[in-house]
This record gives structure tokens, sequence and C-alpha cells, in this order.
């Protein structure tokens, strides 16, 4: 008999940024997050933050690391035969949508995904309107729903193919107005406090676009895609901006790699490994802080 899922974090809002393979930094967070017992009631992600969401919410530190570190061994994973044929350089459909299921390479539980009580937060980038849009539970009654969605909010364009649901057309959330870290979801949803899990040093500043032509020819058929890629540069500088003032104003705690070993592209398992030992070491160290900025008692023996 399933245990009843509770949480002891109401009044903030936990938000993972995206990144690629940069969150096998981050998933060491969500190990130290549970391993602390912090459970909060609101999570949102995207791109690679929707899985870190996903398996902090099922409570699984195993798949977490897992996820973005053994998995990309995986001979399936994809590489330039499968962007060749189609089917993008992370093979997406099957890393998403086919490893999840029972007696699969990273079987995840949806009934723990299901009985948490918290609100979730999956974001994606519809192509045509260039609106972003957010999935709830109320959108991912079924694991083929929740494994579809995860999938289009991590889609990046031109390395894997856009992904389609009930007739609509998504790629990765990381083109929204937040430029990858989900704040204005939990501002919409009327949080004041947060805790945030970036895949970026705190001196980084993404640079303009070296190529906006290519990408206004390649998305000719969808502009708004194009757009969104040449000024995300901007939009992702102006949501730290915001963060680094509401962590001055004492009301987000920001996690930030101290350094970031790896890049979104990585596949070398020894890296990933590493990055995510160096990142879960990070995270435990501050984890009294982080339990300290969340108002909880300390860290349970």
């Amino acid at each position: 008999m399933r245990v009843e899922l509770t949480n002891n974090l109401t009044d903030t809002a936990l938000l993972f940024e995206g990144g690629g393979m940069r969150a096998s930094f981050t998933s060491g967070m969500v190990v130290a997050l549970l391993e602390s017992g912090i459970h909060a009631n609101f999570v949102a992600g995207i791109s690679a933050g929707s899985s870190n969401t996903c398996n902090y919410l099922t409570r699984d530190p195993v798949r977490a690391r897992t996820s973005f570190v053994e998995f990309a061994a995986d001979p399936q994973f994809g590489d330039w035969r499968t962007f060749l044929r189609g089917r993008g350089l992370f093979n997406a459909e099957y890393i998403y949508e086919r490893t999840g299921m029972p007696g699969q390479a990273l079987p995840f539980d949806f009934e723990a995904y299901r009985a948490n009580p918290a609100t979730v937060q999956l974001g994606g980038f519809d192509v045509e309107s260039g609106e972003m849009v957010w999935w709830s539970k109320d959108d991912t009654t079924r694991m083929p729903d929740l494994m579809r969605r995860v999938r289009a909010s991590s889609t990046m364009p031109v390395l894997m193919p856009p992904v389609q649901i009930n007739d609509r057309t998504y790629v990765d959330g990381a083109l929204g107005p937040d430029g990858g870290v989900p704040l204005s979801t939990a501002l919409d949803h009327g949080y004041e406090k947060f805790l945030v899990i970036l895949t970026r040093e705190r001196e980084y500043r993404k640079a303009p676009e070296r190529f906006p032509h290519f990408y206004r020819t390649y998305f000719r058929r969808y502009p708004a895609v194009a757009d969104a890629l040449v000024t995300r540069w901007r939009r992702y500088n102006e949501t730290r901006e915001k963060l680094f003032a509401l962590e001055r104003e004492g009301k987000a705690y920001l996690f930030v790699p101290e350094q970031m070993p790896v890049s979104n592209g990585e596949r070398n398992v020894a890296k990933l490994r590493a990055s995510h030992e160096q990142g879960l070491a990070q995270a435990r160290r501050e984890i009294p802080a982080i339990r300290e900025f969340l108002g909880l008692s300390a860290t349970p023996k």
C-alpha cells in the first residue's frame, strides 16, 4: 500500500532551469532536497528542468541521477546517425516516451507523480503562435501525456524534431518569455518566495546569437521560433537580473553552480558522473542555508 505523500513547503516555489546535460549537476540538488526531506508544493521546470521536476516529484533520487549520468551510455541515446534519420541528435522519442515505461531503461513511477499533491508546471513553446504553454497535472492524466510534454519542453530546436500535441507543435520552453527559468508561472500563481536551481555560473551572461540568418532561414516556416531564438539572450539575461534582485531582497535562494564542468551536449559518462557528484557536494553544503531560508528546522538526522 502506497504511503500518502505530503509536502512541507507551501509558501515557496521550486524552479528548475533547463540546460541539457548540465542537469547532471543540478540533479545533485534533486538528490540533496530529497535527502533533506524538503518537499515543495509548487514545482516548475523547463527543458531538462522538466525532467528534474518529474524525478523530484516522484521522490526518486536514483532516477534523478541515472537520467543525466549513466543513461548517456545507452546505445539508443542518439547521435549523428539518429539526427540524419530525422529523430534528433538526442533520440527524443526513445529518451522521453519509451524509456519511462515499466521494464525499460528508466522506469518512471507515474503513480507517485499523480499522488504527489504539488502543483506542477512544465513549459513548452508553441511554434506557430510564439506563445509559452504551461502544462499541469490536468494535462498529464496518463503517463504518455506526461512524457510527451516533457519531451516537448526539452526539444532543442534544430537538434531535435518538433513535437505535436493535440494538433499544435512545440519546441523547447526555453524560447519563452523567461528564457529558460520558469519564473513567470510562479509569479502568476501568486508566489513571492522562490528556490531556484540554476545551471549557469553566477557571472555568466548569454551573448547575442552569432548566426541569426541561419535561424531565420532554417525556421522560415516558423518565424516565431526564429525570432525567439535570435532574441532569447536578452530575455534570459533579464530573467537572471530579476532573480538576482529577488535574492538581494531576501525573496529568493539561488542555487548557482560554483563551476559548471559540462556543456549541454556532453555524452561522456565519466564527465557526467563527476558533474553530478560535484553538484551533489555543493548542494549538500548549501542545504543548511536553504533550510534556514525556507524556515524549516535543521536537517533531520
